[in-house]
């Protein structure tokens, strides 16, 4: 009985002093930051007296570091030297491909290969020159290899402008394949912009996951690789090419 009341006082002090942290940190953000910026969550690092805060201020997820006393806030990357492995972007990794399951495949335009055996997720925008290389040069050699590409929207010049409607036409067409491969190739199509497209979903989660340009591509892990890339090195990357054992 007294080992259980000993053990029970250890774990409510060690709760009390992680509430209190958390209460200092909390604190010591609100200094710093705007009234619209909420801790999405607190949790430890490999450095002792470190912590990771995960904020958000509405526009997606930031994460920050910042010493358990609440003096000091680094906002940068922390890098694992010994393994060489970017902790930050790995944490950011999850939360991309997280966000990105919210996506089903009629909300998508998939390009499918013969044999699926991996996929791609890209944010494209019509008005995009790399975006009509990536379409018209990459995607078909993705495919030959087995890998689908998941198309989401993202017309950079807003909700409000021709970009918009013309790739949430493309979202509305009857044949949405044809209809995103006609615009790739400058070829205009009938603007239909339906009230149920996905698009503004697709462009407000992308800005909230770091989109911040076209076209961007998300591999199965959640690693963002911004603009073009060919065929031959994206296949490189996803461990597909002759010379790896994917």
């Amino acid at each position: 009985m007294k080992i259980i009341t000993i053990l029970t006082l250890v774990f409510m002090t060690a709760a009390v002093n992680a509430d209190d942290s958390e209460a200092l940190i909390k604190t010591a953000l609100s200094k710093v930051t705007s009234a619209n910026v909420k801790v999405v969550s607190i949790l430890d690092t490999p450095i002792d007296g470190i912590k990771e805060v995960m904020v958000d201020a509405g526009r997606g997820s930031e994460i920050l570091y910042i010493s358990s006393d609440g003096k000091y806030i680094i906002n940068g990357t922390l890098f694992d030297i010994d393994n060489r492995v970017d902790l930050t972007d790995q944490k950011k990794s999850v939360i991309r491909k997280d966000t990105l399951a919210k996506f089903d495949e009629a909300q998508r335009i998939n390009f499918y290969p013969d044999n699926m055996e991996h996929h791609i997720t890209v944010f494209t925008d019509i008005d995009c020159g790399y975006c009509r290389k990536l379409h018209i040069e990459t995607v078909p050699e993705l495919n030959v290899a087995g890998v689908e590409v998941r198309y989401l929207a993202f017309p950079r010049a807003g909700l409000d402008s021709a970009s918009y409607r013309k790739i949430a036409s493309a979202w509305c067409a009857k044949d949405k394949l044809a209809a995103l491969t006609a615009l790739k190739n400058r070829q205009p199509i009938k603007e239909n912009v339906c009230k149920d497209n996905p698009v503004a979903s697709h462009f407000l989660l992308g800005q909230k996951i770091g989109i911040t340009g076209t076209p961007a591509l998300i591999l199965e892990d959640g690693a963002l690789l911004p603009g073009y890339s060919p065929a031959a090195e994206l296949l490189t990357i996803m461990g597909l090419d002759d010379n790896s054992d994917g």
